[in-house]
């Protein structure tokens, strides 16, 4: 069982040039974060600047038999939080990633099992992000969020993730 106010061990860094493998991440985001294991993931894809999750509704369901909007927020969020960690991961930086500010926009209802979406907001983001830490030691990316019932766009989510300096 965790321990309140202290830090989860870090995952090892994956070799350079290598990629985390999904399943080990999810398997250790999961023992970092309790929470994980009730939202429902079932699979964790990475496409060049894209990071999408597959997930089950069952665990966010809501009285009225939809998605619960608050535990789509908490997705949306964590989401966001595994794109920066895992663009770090890649480019061999072990540091400390919170979320900044975050705003969600709900469209229509989630009636069934859904895909969400992560990516940066604007296609600079990752290479000023690269910018900002050469330069500072810290750095700040704007991500957006888009939640999918097979075509219909129901969430959209935009936060920004703080990168901390090195400890």
């Amino acid at each position: 069982m965790r321990e309140i106010g202290t830090p989860h061990p870090r995952l090892p860094l994956p070799a350079p040039g290598q990629e985390d493998d999904p399943a080990r991440f999810l398997a250790w985001l999961g023992e970092a974060i309790p929470l994980v294991g009730q939202l429902g993931i079932r699979q964790m894809h990475r496409d060049e600047e894209r990071l999408t999750w597959t997930l089950d509704l069952a665990p966010s369901l809501n009285d009225k038999g939809t998605g619960f909007g608050g535990a789509l927020t908490a997705q949306t969020t964590l989401l966001g939080w595994c794109w920066t960690t895992l663009w770090l991961r890649r480019h061999s930086l072990a540091r400390d990633v919170v979320v900044a500010e975050a705003s969600q926009r709900f469209l229509a209802p989630v009636t069934g099992d859904y895909r969400l979406v992560c990516e940066p907001e604007a296609e600079s983001g990752p290479e000023r992000l690269a910018e900002q830490l050469a330069e500072k030691g810290r750095g700040r990316i704007a991500l957006v969020q888009r939640l999918w019932c097979d075509e219909t766009l129901c969430l959209e989510a935009r936060g920004d993730y703080a990168v901390l300096a090195d400890r």
